[in-house]
Parts: structure tokens; sequence; C-alpha cells
């Protein structure tokens, strides 16, 4: 099982730069970042409810109502991604792009492990955890300037 968790992951991780340059690429089109992220919220968001409608159904729950506040907000986090890496994309690169937003999700996921943040469990900060951190820095930085 952890195998085709791993293969899920890698597969995630390989759609976000073809997405970044898919969207880039239809940003030229519509003459829009905002547009082209838009319209790729919009179809991204009917594939979801098709799926949902499909596969279990949607059932409207009270409790839905009742979430804090921030548990609304993914949408949004991801709207400002796909519109940034919409803009980043044809400015410096597929491999820039993703290396700054893997560089971004490395410091957060750091700091949300070690704080316990968004009910995260929490792992401690460690010189191992830094230095991975590091490493990865540094590749972004090798994988830009060459």
């Amino acid at each position: 099982m952890a195998f085709v968790l791993i293969l899920f992951a890698i597969l995630a991780g390989m759609a976000l730069p073809t997405q970044f340059n898919v969207n880039a690429q239809l940003k030229t089109i519509v003459g829009s970042p905002i547009i082209a992220s838009g319209i790729s919220f919009i179809v991204g968001a009917i594939s979801l409810l098709v799926i949902s409608l499909f596969s279990s159904g949607i059932h409207i729950k009270k409790d839905w109502l009742n979430a804090p506040w921030w548990m609304w907000t993914g949408g949004i986090l991801g709207a400002f991604y796909v519109l940034a890496t919409t803009i980043l994309m044809p400015r410096i690169g597929a491999a820039a792009t993703v290396g700054y937003v893997l560089v971004g999700q490395i410091i957060i996921s750091i700091l949300i492990d070690h704080l316990g943040l968004i009910g995260a469990t929490t792992q401690t900060l460690s010189f191992p955890r830094i230095l991975g951190a590091a490493l990865v820095v540094i590749g972004v930085i090798l994988v830009q300037k060459f």
C-alpha cells in the first residue's frame, strides 16, 4: 500500500508543473492570468463535482456550517497558488517555479509540523530536518542557475 501512496504522490507532483504550463499557455489565449486561473478552477470544480456525485453523492450536513472559518480557506489558497504559478511559469520557467514553490512548501511544512498548526501532529524540529530543507534550497538554487 505504501508503494501505491508514494506513486500517487509522485504523479500528483508531476501534475503540478504540467498544470503550471497548461495554465500559462491558456493565459496567452485568454489574455489574463486571473481569467486563466479562474477557468482552471471552474473546470476543476466541475470535475470534482461530477466525481463526487458519481462516487458517493453529496450529502450536506449541518456540521459543515459549524466548521471554523479557516477550514473554508483552502479554495482561496488554491486560487492564489494557481494564479501565482500561472504568472511565474512564463517568466522564470518550469524548474524555477517548481523549485521555489517546493522551497515554500518545505518551509511551511516544517513550521506546521513543529508547531502543530492546523491540527497537524507535532514533529519536533531537528537538525536532520533543517539540513534536509537546506539541501532542497541548495538544489533549487543549482537548478535555477544551471
